[in-house]
C-alpha cells in the first residue's frame, strides 16, 4: 500500500522517480493520525490510483520530517515532478485535499 521512508536519500528518490506522489508524516502516538490514515489511503487508491503513497515516522526520523519543515503531524504532502505542489497539516478535511489534487492528476493520468 505504501512504502515507509526513513532517510534522506530515501525520500528523495521517492519523489524523484514517482511523477505525482504524497507523503504522510506520522507517529506512533498521534490519535488523529491512526484515525486519519485509513480514510486518506482509501481516498487515494480508490480516486487517485497512480498517485505513489509514503509514509514517514516522524518521531523514528525526526530529521527527515525537520528537513521537509514538518512539525506538526497529521502533514501530507503532495509533490509533481518532484516539486511540492500541496501540503495540509493537522485536521484537514480529505475532500478539499482531493478537490486540490483533483486537476493536476487528471492533467497528469486522464
Amino acid at each position: 500500500m505504501s512504502r515507509i521512508l526513513t532517510d534522506r536519500k530515501g525520500f528523495s528518490d521517492f519523489i524523484r522517480y514517482n511523477l505525482m506522489c504524497a507523503v504522510y508524516f506520522t507517529g506512533p502516538d498521534c490519535h488523529l493520525c491512526k484515525a486519519l490514515k485509513p480514510k486518506l489511503y482509501e481516498l487515494l487508491e480508490t480516486h487517485f490510483n497512480e498517485v505513489a503513497v509514503a509514509e514517514v515516522d516522524c518521531q523514528a526520523s525526526p530529521a527527515l520530517a525537520a528537513q521537509q519543515t514538518v512539525f506538526t503531524i497529521p502533514t501530507l504532502i503532495t509533490y509533481i515532478d518532484g516539486k511540492e505542489s500541496h501540503r495540509k497539516a493537522r485536521g484537514f478535511s480529505l475532500d478539499d485535499m482531493a478537490r486540490e489534487i483533483e486537476r493536476p492528476y487528471s492533467m497528469l493520468f486522464r
